[in-house]
């Protein structure tokens, strides 16, 4: 299935070499298609590890025993399989999972529980043992990569690579932060969404790794949404290798830690904002902002109800500034709200205020935004001081299409 770039695309950015984390691609052709997609990552010893999962209750085996390895707090490989899932395939899942482990641990002299692994594609067929046995036999010894070759060789429907980077000061070192991240359709957050990993040079203890990923994950790949389904596969994995010399950081009491958790949560925003602008079909861009909720977690609920709802997304697509929508689906939230408090807006321009359409509303400038590639909507709900920003994309005749022939 060829798919067009989308026009939202942005170019990939200058990710550095990050000391102590070697990318490495082959092909195990998992489908029949001209390309690798196996990928492997090397990690140095002693690397720290942290990790958000999906809450979907159907999810694969890659998911159920990253959940547990994750507690170790310690990896030394990962390993991404891409054009099957591997997910609602039994025992014989595990199976092929668990032999990528050895193999991988065999090669590095290291215990299986640091070898991760993550699989994405078609749902409920067994990940092949046969091809992923020869697929990791070839990457282990193939020349390393670029970080654009590695977001290349993860991604399924992705119309496009993409990575983000930032970097931090702690005491007199540099530290950088990289990220790739493959995911267009089967996109809703519950944890976080698709597959996405984020390294680093700099020595954070495993738990406050943990703490900033999930803190950010809230705030990022939590607040996006492209079609509601929440993948049975959904990985969100941090490394910190510790090459970069610095003192290692246990807790925000120490220096650098609100870098560190700076630099995270910006690679997570980053990559969460690409895997909306490569939705799938996806002609537009939008940010849902909600203030005076009664809390941000009830602003986040009100922002992703709005940004789940196909006729919002449709008149998006469409060009209709139709704020009726918004406000049914403001109304279908689950939250507190009162319709006679409720506001309105569209790029800077609100159509109604506390619960009324304003008498001298120009649909005008409303209408040249809806028409642009950026799309903003602002929800004031009145009732407190809880805010939140939810990402998503319009709902096109292309995203039926893609996924109509997913499996062709």
């Amino acid at each position: 299935m060829d798919l067009e770039r989308s026009p939202l695309a942005l170019p990939f950015p200058e990710i550095p070499a990050i000391a102590g984390v070697t990318p490495r691609i082959a092909r195990a052709r998992y489908k029949q298609w001209d390309r690798c997609d196996l990928t492997y990552i090397e990690l140095a010893e002693g690397t720290s590890v942290a990790g958000v999962f999906t809450k979907n209750v159907c999810c694969s085996s890659e998911v159920e025993l990253g959940r547990e390895q994750v507690k170790s707090g310690h990896a030394r490989a990962l390993v991404v399989n891409a054009g099957n899932s591997n997910a609602f395939t039994g025992y014989r899942g595990r199976e092929a999972v668990e032999q990528i482990m050895d193999q991988v641990a065999a090669h590095l002299n290291c215990d299986r529980t640091e070898v991760f692994v993550s699989s994405t594609g078609v749902i409920g067929v067994p990940l092949p043992k046969d091809k992923a046995r020869d697929g990791v036999a070839a990457v282990l010894t193939a020349e390393p990569c670029s970080w654009e070759e590695a977001a290349a060789t993860i991604g399924t429907t992705d119309t496009f690579e993409k990575g983000a980077v930032a970097q931090a000061i702690i005491g007199d070192k540099r530290v950088t932060f990289g990220g790739i991240v493959k995911g267009s359709g089967m996109i809703a957050p519950d944890m976080a969404t698709m597959l996405g990993y984020i390294f680093t040079d700099a020595a954070v203890e495993p738990a406050f790794l943990q703490q900033c990923l999930s803190a950010a994950n809230l705030q990022t790949f939590s607040c996006i949404t492209v079609d509601s389904d929440t993948s049975t596969s959904d990985t969100v994995l941090a490394f910190a290798t510790g090459k970069a010399g610095n003192t290692p950081i246990a807790s925000f009491d120490d220096p650098g830690a609100d870098a560190v958790a700076a630099a995270i949560r910006d690679v997570c925003r980053q990559l969460a904002h690409l895997v909306v602008r490569d939705g799938e079909g996806a002609q537009k861009f939008i940010e849902v902002q909600v203030s005076g909720a009664v809390s941000d977690e009830s602003a986040r609920k009100v922002g992703l109800a709005i940004a789940n709802s196909p006729l919002v997304k449709t008149a998006i697509a469409g060009g209709d500034a139709n704020w009726g929508r918004v406000v049914m689906a403001v109304g279908k939230a689950g939250e507190p709200a009162d319709r006679d408090k409720l506001s309105i807006g569209f790029g800077g321009t609100w159509a109604a205020r506390e619960g009324l359409p304003l008498p001298d509303y120009d649909e005008t400038p409303v209408a040249e935004h809806i028409k642009g590639r950026e799309i903003t909507i602002q929800v004031d709900l009145g009732l407190g001081d809880g805010h939140a920003a939810v990402w998503t994309c319009d709902l096109t005749h292309g995203y039926i299409s893609i996924n109509a022939d997913y499996r062709s």
